[in-house]
């Protein structure tokens, strides 16, 4: 799918989602819930918020570290800012591609290598939030109506962990047995256009150095470790939060369960800055709670907006530090597609000269 059908694609859905999220709700009801949010403990949930950025820079640092390459945690918070701020501005989801060119042009980290390892955080991401899904389901303080709206969480949970479970196999398979998995990327490139094939495979093949953690248990474990102990940090910032617009009877498990449903449906296809999965979600979550939806939409577009203007800003501020622009982030995917395509090129050179030389 181009970048155009893409951008069409998420724009209509968030449409779609935001007008089902704001229906029968007061626009100046809203407003004046925002306004009357405490403003200590609506400022504390956004402080921590913010502090998960760097917990998610730190973090990085044990996935990249078998590929040998320094990589400050200075360049990794910078790179890890700029990368949500694209995503906040930047249609078709680019921040992932943005955070690995901005670590290549800081580090001497290669941009293809650095994106495989994002591959591996986005999993570590999905398994914790789809486990703290299930536990925050399974705590006592959780009602025992779990389908408001027709919406099946356990149903919808399960699926996401059998894709996780199919991804997390599909990587460990190009770890374990990378002939195998190179046999299969061809067999499934078939389905694509020609023209795609080969950078499909070549950029298959430069995650390799990326996907090293995982043959080191000791570094994975503290991985998935750290992505636990992230996301139950930020599920903190979604209880104040609730704190700040009166909703009080929603435990911090009731955070977490929101926090991983909403982290969820930001994954689908939508507009910069995941405005309409991210107020759907919020409404549709703490309805189980009973919750109403003009007071849940009113926390839902106080808490995303509070969240979405100093990500952006501060990654603004850091593309300005490091003389970037958005002209450069936005021509990250194709920055990293075509690193791991010259690199395998060049390794496709030296095997042939190595065997001429031989013979």
């Amino acid at each position: 799918m181009s970048l155009k059908s893409r951008t069409i694609l998420g724009v209509l859905l968030s449409l779609l989602l935001l007008g089902w999220a704001l229906r029968d709700v007061s626009v100046v009801e809203v407003v004046q819930r925002i306004s009357d949010a405490d403003p200590v403990q609506f400022g504390i949930s956004i402080l921590i918020a913010l502090s998960a950025f760097h917990i998610r820079a730190f973090r990085w640092g044990f996935l990249l570290r078998p590929l040998g390459t320094p990589a400050p945690f200075s360049a990794r918070t910078a790179a890890t800012f700029i990368g949500f701020a694209a995503n906040n501005v930047l249609p078709a989801r680019v921040g992932e591609f943005a955070r690995a060119f901005v670590l290549s042009r800081l580090t001497p980290v290669p941009a293809a290598a650095a994106f495989a390892t994002l591959v591996i955080e986005r999993l570590l991401d999905g398994i914790v939030l789809i486990g703290l899904l299930f536990a925050a389901m399974a705590a006592p303080a959780f009602p025992a109506e779990v389908s408001p709206g027709g919406v099946d969480f356990r149903g919808w949970a399960l699926t996401a962990a059998v894709v996780m479970g199919v991804a997390a196999g599909a990587l460990l398979l190009a770890v374990a047995a990378p002939r195998y998995a190179g046999r299969i990327a061809r067999l499934l490139s078939r389905f694509l256009p020609e023209r795609l094939r080969a950078p499909f495979i070549e950029t298959l093949r430069a995650f390799a150095a990326g996907l090293r953690i995982l043959t080191d248990i000791r570094l994975s474990a503290i991985s998935l470790i750290l992505a636990i102990g992230q996301w139950s940090f930020l599920a903190l910032s979604y209880f104040f939060a609730f704190r700040a617009f009166g909703i009080d009877h929603v435990p911090w498990s009731g955070a977490v369960f929101m926090q991983s449903i909403i982290a969820l449906a930001a994954a689908v296809p939508s507009s910069p800055g995941f405005f309409g999965p991210f107020e759907a979600a919020a409404r549709v979550g703490l309805g189980i709670w009973g919750v109403p939806g003009s007071q849940a939409i009113s926390f839902a577009v106080g808490f995303h907006i509070a969240g979405f203007l100093p990500v952006t800003l501060i990654g603004v501020w850091y593309l300005s530090r490091f003389n970037l622009s958005w002209s450069d982030v936005r021509g990250s995917e194709a920055v990293v597609e075509n690193e791991a395509v010259e690199n395998e090129a060049v390794k496709e050179i030296s095997t042939s000269r190595s065997r001429n030389n031989l013979s």
